[in-house]
């Protein structure tokens, strides 16, 4: 570079070192207006109390609509275990056990979370979690297509705590009700999304909502819905699932708190109940509407302090509880004693004597209980076993040394027993007499965490993992 070619960038170099240092101080010296003041607190007229908290939810706030849809399909799987709330499906349809694998008619993605599916008339409902808007968002779904129709969401900041989303809509005429993980309560419009009502559990009724947040799924009974808040002064409650109207409280006296357990209604000693296993013991309160709501019986000598099976009807006056944790199994014996009740634990054993499951609920199907034990039970841990009602100690079947299984549920479709397995694998077992053949296994998706309970209607069965949910063909 000669001389004159060096003069040269040299003085644009100036040129623009002294460009920078002029606009810097014009930015610092310029002012815009001298009629700028501080915006003080209510000078935007603002009406006093409208101010909103980063922690503040509005249940339902938001929706979206996708697709409009109509249906002929009339299946139905309207709650928690099912209609008839026993896990079992009876259906004229013939159900395929080749071994061909199912049709996956569609798959969607999901937030991480274990909340499982409702079905009805042709649509599907379950509540996610949208970790990228920190919001529980109860979503329809085309049973037919999977097409998205609607979703209704509302923002509650969580951390992951083996994902969020736990519990299965209910679902009837004129409503869809979730309960999210948080205790939150949203009522909708099946068919349209329309927010109808809501309630939140742990401001209207003080719930200590616990560690692995909600699994208390919403329980139905004669238009009325049934919930556990368990708070400082409530232990159950009767909503009207159209308006959202408090019908009935039953006051929290025994002082136990909200479990992952639900509420489950049966009927002992001729005496409609509604059962309930909470952090504290095991509860039955009057289902009848003479005087429901009013508390019948209480045992607090089995206590476990995790709990997410329900309660498990084996005869007329006798319940299995059941629970993990090394917590194991308990039967419980409800009698009329003159003009009330009395509850007491018969028998109570570790989860290698006997009958026992962590977290799904054992089904009761001609005269067997069938489960999946804990890790903790010894040579028959992560078995598929049967039990008779009469002897919860011997198992009359185990599944074979290399058929072991994890925390995933199970359901009964006729005499055929699917089972989905932790990793995504769905097993076909047969039901005979005191026993159980092995018919076919079919690797669904290679996810994790498969612990949603399955559902069923109109020759589709819908499974889960944490991530995604999947429909087959099983017909």
């Amino acid at each position: 570079m000669d001389t004159q070619q060096k003069k040269k960038v040299t003085g644009i170099t100036v040129l623009v070192v002294l460009l920078y240092i002029g606009i810097l101080m014009g930015w610092q010296l310029y002012t815009p207006s001298d009629s700028l003041s501080m915006q003080l607190p209510g000078a935007d007229n603002r009406p006093e109390g409208l101010a909103r908290k980063a922690e503040d939810v509005y249940i339902g706030e938001f929706f979206m609509e996708y697709e409009k849809m109509t249906s002929e399909l009339t299946g139905k799987w309207t709650n928690f275990r099912g209609e008839a709330l026993d896990n079992i499906v009876k259906t004229d349809a013939p159900i395929k056990v080749e071994a061909e694998d199912y049709p996956i008619l569609w798959s969607v993605e999901t937030g991480e979370g274990h909340a499982a599916p409702a079905i009805y008339n042709g649509r599907v409902y379950f509540l996610d979690y949208i970790e990228n808007m920190n919001s529980d968002a109860l979503r329809c779904f085309s049973l037919e297509t999977g097409k998205e129709l609607w979703r209704r969401w509302y923002r509650v900041p969580m951390k992951r705590n083996h994902g969020f989303s736990r519990t299965i809509p209910a679902v009837g005429e004129g409503y869809v009700i979730t309960i999210g993980p948080e205790g939150h309560v949203m009522c909708c419009d099946p068919e349209t999304g329309e927010l109808k009502w809501s309630l939140d559990m742990k401001k209207q009724y003080e719930t200590e909502v616990p560690f692995w947040y909600t699994g208390q799924c919403p329980r139905v009974d004669d238009g009325q819905l049934i919930l556990a808040p368990a708070g400082k002064e409530t232990l159950l409650v009767g909503v009207d699932c159209l308006t959202g109207e408090v019908l009935w409280e039953t006051p929290n006296t025994l002082e136990f708190k909200m479990s992952h357990s639900s509420v489950t209604p049966m009927t002992l000693g001729g005496k409609k109940t509604y059962v309930y296993i909470g952090v504290g013991g095991v509860c039955g309160v009057s289902g009848e509407e003479a005087d429901r709501g009013t508390l019948l019986w209480s045992a607090t000598r089995w206590q476990p302090s995790v709990v997410a099976p329900s309660p498990l009807k084996i005869s007329n006056n006798q319940v299995f509880l059941v629970a993990g944790y090394g917590t194991g199994g308990a039967l419980l014996q409800v009698d009329r004693n003159g003009s009330g009740w009395t509850a007491s634990i018969v028998d109570q054993y570790k989860p290698n004597q006997g009958l026992a499951s962590e977290q799904q609920t054992p089904i009761l199907y001609n005269n067997m209980i069938i489960s999946i034990m804990p890790k903790d039970a010894g040579g028959q841990r992560s078995k598929l076993v049967c039990f008779s009602p009469s002897n919860l100690h011997d198992p009359v079947w185990i599944s074979g040394s290399e058929e072991r299984f994890g925390l995933g549920p199970y359901l009964v479709i006729n005499q055929n027993l699917f089972l989905f397995n932790d990793n995504g694998e769905l097993y076909v077992y047969e039901i005979g007499q005191n026993s159980m053949k092995f018919l076919k296994k079919q690797q669904v998706m290679e996810g994790a965490d498969a612990w949603g309970p399955m559902a069923y209607a109109d020759g589709m069965l819908i499974v889960r993992d944490a991530h995604h949910v999947a429909c087959l063909k099983i017909i």
